[in-house]
């Protein structure tokens, strides 16, 4: 068994979470026990990974998407109100990093979708939520074809660039707003997770292919990589519930 707040001040030094303006708070969100001897991680804490942690018999649950949004109500009450008390009544804390996971050279998302997609990226500039990696020149339907036997589904391709990729830049979760920072750049596409109607515009007019890959698909692995590192660490047990979701 491992403190609770040792665990949870290691990962707050280690992703340098005081540094960032997020519109969550990142770190021990909800405290209901002292000590982790297993930890469960996932990609978002809904009732249904709540449960699934509850089954496992976690003592925290470890998450990108947590709880207390800007601009969320704050009253517990609702289905905010019966998440957190699940969580207490079966004395699970909620450890939640949003912004730091992402930009992690190591574990975060990008670093961690890139490695699957077999890309050897690296960030526009330090502490960057915007990776890049050059190509050999990949046809858009090699790189929706490497997408897919990544992830497991297939993106939605918006053409608009060259028949020869040559360079890549993306950026998980809700990222598509950076399609012009990509194109700026000089990427010929860019990955995110999730598209809006304004983008397939943009990424025609900008003469780049964008992939929406799906916001829950790009956004695994950075907690299963934090997750198994805090095992390594600390001798605890992890284990990583997927949850399903097609967006």
């Amino acid at each position: 068994m491992m403190p609770l707040h040792e665990l949870v001040a290691w990962c707050d030094q280690q992703l340098n979470a005081a540094s960032f303006d997020d519109y969550c708070p990142n770190g021990l969100q909800v405290e209901a026990g002292e000590h982790v001897g297993l930890l469960v991680s996932g990609v978002t804490a809904s009732q249904a990974l709540i449960d699934a942690a509850i089954e496992a018999g976690a003592d925290a649950l470890l998450v990108h998407h947590g709880y207390f949004w800007k601009g969320e109500a704050q009253p517990l009450t609702g289905m905010k109100g019966r998440r957190v008390r699940s969580l207490i009544t079966n004395d699970i804390s909620l450890i939640a990093y949003h912004l730091p996971l992402d930009a992690h050279p190591e574990w975060g998302n990008n670093r961690q979708l890139g490695e699957r997609l077999g890309l050897a990226g690296v960030p526009l500039a330090e502490g960057s939520l915007l990776w890049q990696a050059e190509l050999p020149g990949d046809s858009p339907e090699m790189m929706a074809g490497r997408i897919q036997h990544a992830l497991g589904r297939a993106p939605l391709h918006l053409p608009g660039g060259p028949a020869g990729i040559r360079r890549i830049g993306w950026c998980t979760g809700a990222a598509q707003g950076y399609i012009e920072q990509a194109a700026a750049v000089g990427c010929e596409a860019f990955i995110s997770g999730e598209v809006s109607e304004q983008t397939a515009h943009q990424a025609a007019e900008l003469g780049l292919h964008y992939f929406a890959a799906g916001h829950h698909a790009t956004e695994r692995y950075g907690v299963q990589a934090l997750g198994q590192a805090l095992a390594e660490r600390f001798g605890i047990a992890h284990r990583f519930i997927d949850i399903p979701n097609p967006v």
